[in-house]
């Protein structure tokens, strides 16, 4: 119940936070109509400078408010399963009962996925304050894991499904079927 809240929560803080940030390209979109000499360049300056750090601040909230939300529901989605799953044990029959294999596949489907989009923004903080000079190694290494994280996420979804994971099984097999 409280997932697409916290979904709506999200999407009002960035919209919230990207407001600004459109309002503020377009007044500087209005202040290059005016000639150079009838401007005051030391004014616009100095409210740049005032408006900076609320930018900052706008944008650390734009980005960070998405990124806690989905972490909190990831969280509140696996104790959840995990109790679900605790509580099946419990009443279970059987020594491999398949609904509970899901619920332990799902639980660790959601924390490789967890981990995964937190090393993505690990590595896309260090890019955005620029923490590494250009074209340092340790630069390359976040663009890499940023590159490196989809695939990963994709290769988690394709390997917690039972039916995807027999499927590159097949493909080899009926890629050496046909060569003699």
């Amino acid at each position: 119940r409280l997932v697409p809240w916290m979904l709506l929560t999200s999407w009002l803080c960035s919209i919230t936070a990207a407001i600004p940030f459109a309002w503020h390209v377009y007044m500087v979109h209005n202040n290059f109509t005016a000639p150079p000499s009838m401007t005051n360049s030391s004014a616009i300056r100095a409210t740049r400078k005032d408006s900076l750090g609320i930018f900052i601040l706008l944008s650390n909230s734009g980005i960070c408010i998405p990124v806690i939300l989905s972490v909190v529901s990831s969280i509140l989605l696996i104790w959840s399963l995990w109790i679900h799953t605790r509580r099946m044990q419990n009443n279970a029959s059987g020594f491999r009962d398949p609904i509970l294999e899901a619920h332990i596949s799902a639980i660790k489907s959601v924390s490789s996925l967890l981990i995964f989009y937190l090393i993505y923004f690990i590595a896309f903080t260090f890019l955005l304050y620029d923490f590494f000079s250009s074209f340092s190694i340790e630069k390359s290494m976040c663009i890499a894991v940023m590159a490196a994280c989809p695939t990963g996420h994709t290769m988690v979804l394709i390997w917690s499904n039972p039916k995807f994971r027999k499927m590159p099984a097949r493909t080899w097999h009926h890629t050496n079927c046909h060569v003699r």
